[in-house]
């Protein structure tokens, strides 16, 4: 199994040390989640669990989700950064896990399964349903979509300074599973 985007390994707090064979990376560890260093159907099943709001994206003063604490990750994966051919925003985001997508793809034996874990999310006032646009990407590109999971937070969502609320608060994400087809 690879978790290519570790980080501090939440996903795993729950599970046995030892009953599954995880190679973790993360791209603080110099491995992008989008060039994976494991050959072609070298792996059983890849977990994807990057920051998934675009506000971790940003790139720009008092506009960084979460007080700046995903850096690392803005500077590599940055939507604000004015590279040319990078998308801004949640384009962003939706951008990089397709790219992920494709490459797991390219990493997973026939049958391998993709985890994926993201959230719905409102941006530049518009309501982007991230986890339909990634099971569509996936779907394009092979993967059979074999299940959804919501996961609902147990504490409240986080009030803003907003005046009036366009748009529901997210108290949930999801986990995806996909499975690659055969072509």
């Amino acid at each position: 199994m690879a978790d290519v985007t570790w980080g501090k390994g939440v996903f795993w707090q729950k599970v046995t040390e030892g009953r599954y064979d995880v190679r973790a990376t993360d791209i603080s560890m110099g491995v992008d989640c989008r060039e994976l260093p494991y050959a072609a159907s070298e792996i059983d099943c890849v977990v994807l669990d990057p920051p998934y709001m675009e506000g971790f994206y940003r790139d720009h003063p008092g506009q960084k989700a979460g007080g700046g604490s995903h850096s690392t990750f803005r500077e590599h994966y940055s939507n604000g950064d004015e590279r040319p051919g990078r998308s801004k925003w949640h384009a962003a985001v939706a951008e990089l896990y397709r790219e992920a997508g494709r490459e797991a793809y390219r990493v997973l034996r026939t049958d391998g399964v993709l985890i994926v874990k993201c959230q719905d999310e409102v941006s530049a006032n518009k309501q982007c349903l991230t986890h339909v646009e990634i099971i569509n990407d996936y779907e394009s590109m092979g993967f059979y979509t074999k299940d959804l999971f919501v996961v609902v937070r147990s504490n409240k969502p986080v009030v803003t300074r907003l005046k009036k609320q366009v748009h529901a608060r997210k108290n949930h994400s999801y986990f995806l599973v996909f499975v690659k087809a055969t072509r």
